[in-house]
């Protein structure tokens, strides 16, 4: 059975980190790339095979308990309690060809991850809907190499561990005898090739990180949590793969006078109890302008009054909600003695003076307040 410790020369009880530092400084000294001694090749496949298993837990504590993953017979095999996948049962009834179609070396270029940004909006923006411009941070397409990854006037090469097939096949045994597995190559990453000179701009990427703007729609009626999709907007992938999607999730900044609840705007007023009593009139700042509002004489705190279709336009049809106004009527705290004469009259001549409180139902539906009301007639 190899020993793999002596391979990468190190101890047995050596960290992850120790292993990864001695396979990179053997993988710089044996690569064929830079050594093209005779034996280098061979010496370079041992020193992958030997950082395979020492770079898995698994296959470490297995190699540990005296199990070679690479043996092609006679050692000791691996016990009933090793772990093996459905491909690997796969290989060992069918052959090594039973899932060819998920087999070979994975493309370099691939699609870009979605991203998701938050924008803040003010109401009146909601109500109406904008154009905002978004900057982003964002990975392009690399201009020097044009999204190949190599250095311009270089190339690739075929992995000369894989063979170009992006994987290496492992024989283990197991208690069904010899199991044929097939594992991503360490050496390219399971790409078949490695390039010679990665780009210098984007490292054997294909893709940069930039700063760009773009210009959002943002259409009324949106609210906080809504979020827009911007298809092929986010980043590009690997490679120069095809872009991403970008999401954009709105939140609606709180308005120091209005509030919102569905559709509808709601605000409040205070009224003097005397224009409370008697009736008034003034303007009302809203998001269409100013607004005459009719207080009718006699109005009570609690009071709603509805101007229709003042409210935040529906998001997805036609309409708008609408603006609620609730009064709140102040009671004067600080009289003169001729005003507390005055209200005394006022009282008297109502039959006020030492009224009785009533107290309302908890819950006056609608029909009850109709009675009140022509009671009060």
């Amino acid at each position: 059975m190899n020993d793999y410790y002596a391979v990468l020369g190190v101890s047995r009880d050596a960290s992850q980190e120790e292993i990864k530092k001695a396979y990179r400084r053997l993988a710089r000294k044996l690569h064929p790339d830079v050594n093209s001694g005779a034996d280098a090749e061979e010496e370079f496949k041992r020193v992958s095979q030997a950082y395979d298993v020492l770079s898995d837990p698994q296959k470490r504590q297995s190699f540990d308990m005296g199990a070679d993953p690479f043996a092609t017979g006679g050692g000791a095999g691996f016990g009933a309690g090793q772990g093996f996948s459905f491909s690997d049962v796969m290989d060992a009834f069918f052959g090594a060809g039973a899932q060819a179609g998920t087999r070979g070396p994975r493309s370099r270029v691939q699609r870009g991850q979605d991203a998701l940004v938050r924008l803040d909006i003010d109401l009146s923006k909601a109500v109406f809907g904008s154009e905002e411009e978004l900057t982003l941070d964002t990975a392009v397409g690399c201009i020097r190499c044009e999204g190949d990854g190599a250095e311009p006037g270089t190339g690739r090469q075929t992995c000369p561990i894989c063979k170009g097939a992006g994987e290496v096949q492992q024989i283990q045994r197991s208690f069904l005898g010899q199991v044929m597995t097939s594992r991503p190559c360490v050496n390219c990453q399971g790409f078949g090739s490695t390039l010679t000179d990665p780009c210098h701009d984007c490292s054997g990427d294909g893709r940069v990180r930039t700063r760009r703007s773009l210009k959002l729609k943002v259409p009324a009626g949106v609210d906080t949590g809504t979020r827009i999709q911007l298809t092929g907007e986010g980043e590009v992938g690997p490679g120069n793969g095809p872009k991403a999607d970008l999401y954009v999730e709105i939140r609606v900044v709180n308005h120091e006078t209005y509030t919102r609840r569905g559709d509808d705007l709601h605000c409040s007023v205070e009224l003097p109890m005397a224009a409370a009593a008697l009736g008034t009139s003034f303007k009302l700042s809203t998001f269409d302008g100013m607004q005459d509002l009719e207080i009718k004489a006699g109005t009570q705190s609690g009071d709603v009054l509805t101007l229709r279709g003042l409210g935040v336009t529906h998001l997805r049809h036609g309409g708008r909600g609408d603006l609620l106004v609730h009064a709140t009527v102040q009671t004067p705290t600080r009289l003169t003695e001729e005003q507390q004469e005055l209200l005394r009259q006022f009282a008297a001549l109502r039959g006020e003076e030492r009224p009785e409180g009533r107290l309302q139902p908890a819950n006056k539906g609608l029909f009850g307040k109709l009675r009140d009301a022509f009671k009060e007639k």
